[in-house]
């Protein structure tokens, strides 16, 4: 039976096999555990542990806490390449903001803080794969996906401030502002918005100049006001009115959650060399997992905890805001997402076993716990 595990020391999501009620065995780096110190606790743990010194030293020989093990319904080749990808984004991510002034410390420290707090990095996944789909690299897409991350960092930014939704925790970690101060929270996000369009311009290699300004340009409509913003206003003007439909509902987490969703499975299919049609048809497929996505969330925002999510749980409903399970109810809820992968996935026959990794993704988004 195949789980996804999330350390509680540095943040890493790993897969694993149960072979009893009581016994995991879990492949970590190569290396199956044996050390008689490395206890493995199941249980349901906060995870708000921030890494310290080398991470990969130190959770060699530190004990080992498992904070969530949920069953998915994927498989382990999935779980090898989420794992397997996760692990070199982090490493882009880590890389990709020096600190060019010893006076611009507290602001690459407030920066650093949300981009490497950790995360499920579906984003840039999404965006390596669909460009390796096409016959790109990875070294191809990772400015890209770096600048995704970047951006969908940003909005959690600013997403959690107080003149927003007002979030204490993010990820199991105090929110930017509750450190560092709304001031430079607001600026971290603002910093990590430019970086983002900078990386891509600067870092990406052997790619035609036009097929990087194709790139720049969706990526700044997608976070724009016809994209994540324009679905922040109009979310935030439906707050507390009774009169919001579904298909209002729709509307906002196309643009505020789909839109950059979208710009992941487009900007690789783009860096891949995709063909305009094949283009239009992957970006369909990604508008119903970035929905899928959002339902999952409002699903998720009702049944689970803070120890698995890591952030606050319920605010939807006590800043009465519409969601899907207030307008469809859960189980419908549950339907609706589900009809939305198999659509998505139905998009992407065409290209056979060469979509595998996206078509478990999609299934992945549906069936997380967090």
């Amino acid at each position: 039976m195949a789980f996804v595990i999330r350390c509680c020391y540095c943040g890493s999501i790993e897969s694993a096999l149960l072979t009893s009620p009581n016994r995991l065995i879990k492949k970590r780096r190569n290396d199956f555990l044996s050390h008689p110190s490395r206890q493995l606790e199941l249980s349901k743990k906060c995870w708000p542990v921030s890494p310290q010194g080398n991470r990969m030293e130190r959770c060699k020989y530190y004990p080992l806490l498992l904070c969530m093990v949920a069953e998915v319904s994927v498989s382990d080749n999935l779980l090898q390449f989420m794992k397997r990808k996760k692990d070199y984004i982090e490493e882009q991510l880590n890389r990709s903001i020096p600190l060019l002034d010893p006076r611009l410390g507290l602001i690459y420290e407030s920066m650093r803080y949300s981009l490497l707090a950790g995360g499920k990095r579906i984003r840039p996944m999404l965006c390596i794969a669909t460009c390796e789909l096409f016959g790109g690299s990875t070294l191809t897409a990772t400015p890209t996906a770096v600048a995704l991350e970047m951006i969908h960092t940003m909005s959690l930014i600013h997403d959690d401030l107080p003149a927003m939704d007002n979030d204490d925790y993010r990820r199991g970690k105090l929110t930017n502002h509750k450190v560092f101060g709304e001031d430079i929270a607001i600026l971290a996000g603002d910093a990590l918005l430019a970086r983002a369009f900078e990386y891509i311009a600067n870092e990406t290699q052997g790619v035609p100049a036009e097929v990087v300004l194709k790139v720049i340009s969706f990526l700044g409509a997608s976070v724009g006001y016809s994209g994540i913003v324009g679905g922040q206003v109009v979310d935030i003007l439906s707050e507390g009115k009774k009169e919001v439909s579904i298909d209002d509902l729709i509307w906002i987490h196309k643009h505020k959650t789909g839109a950059l969703l979208k710009c992941c499975v487009v900007t690789g299919a783009l860096l891949g060399g995709a063909k305009e049609e094949d283009v239009i048809r992957v970006g369909e497929f990604a508008e119903r997992i970035g929905l899928a996505f959002q339902v999952a969330d409002d699903i998720l925002d009702v049944t689970a905890s803070f120890e698995e999510l890591g952030k606050s749980i319920g605010k939807d409903e006590r800043s009465d805001k519409a969601t899907f399970p207030r307008l469809m109810g859960l189980e419908e809820s549950k339907r609706f997402a589900e009809k939305l992968v198999q659509e998505s996935k139905y998009l992407i026959e065409p290209y056979g076993k060469r979509a595998y990794y996206l078509e478990a993704l999609a299934d992945y988004i549906v069936s997380r716990s967090y």
